[in-house]
């Protein structure tokens, strides 16, 4: 009983702030998921971080984790706009956990600094993370998922012409 009021304790802010709420049905790859609220799906895309590319080195490993922390369960999404894709964007909790951050302390993920503003905490458990090197940070020489994703751009463009 006493487990169950400290698990109610946790969630109850999360649950006066979230705008969403719904059962995971899908997790594409370790920064975006699917939520099935009022029978709609809704693609939320995890704010302030970017995880690797499903073909990237650990893209799989960080679809797995998002997939170990939300998939199936209820999801309760703070909204924080859209994206130019229109998926939603937010901070997305599973059990109580804040994914987003789950991501980057499990070095699963970057903080995306181009959207993540300069005073978010992200930053500091990033470098924790990488000082530790957990997760994608044991890669000798990590690559970014927007470098990678330019990089591929490039490269698409060169093939072309």
């Amino acid at each position: 009983m006493r487990a169950v009021v400290l698990v109610v304790l946790a969630v109850a802010p999360c649950l006066a702030l979230a705008d969403l709420a719904g059962r995971v049905v899908k997790v594409s790859d370790g920064d975006t998921l699917t939520v099935l609220v009022k029978n709609k799906q809704v693609r939320v895309r995890l704010e302030s971080i970017d995880a690797p590319e499903s073909k990237q080195t650990f893209g799989k490993r960080s679809q797995q984790s998002l997939a170990q922390l939300c998939s199936g369960k209820t999801a309760l999404v703070v909204t924080s706009g859209k994206d130019r894709y229109g998926r939603t964007l937010g901070w997305v909790f599973c059990d109580g956990i804040e994914a987003n951050t789950e991501q980057v302390r499990r070095g699963m993920a970057w903080v995306f600094v181009q959207y993540a503003p300069r005073n978010s905490p992200l930053y500091g458990i990033e470098a924790a993370t990488r000082q530790r090197r957990v997760g994608l940070w044991a890669d000798a020489h990590p690559v970014a998922p927007w470098e990678w994703r330019s990089r591929k751009r490039t490269t698409e463009v060169g093939e072309r012409w």
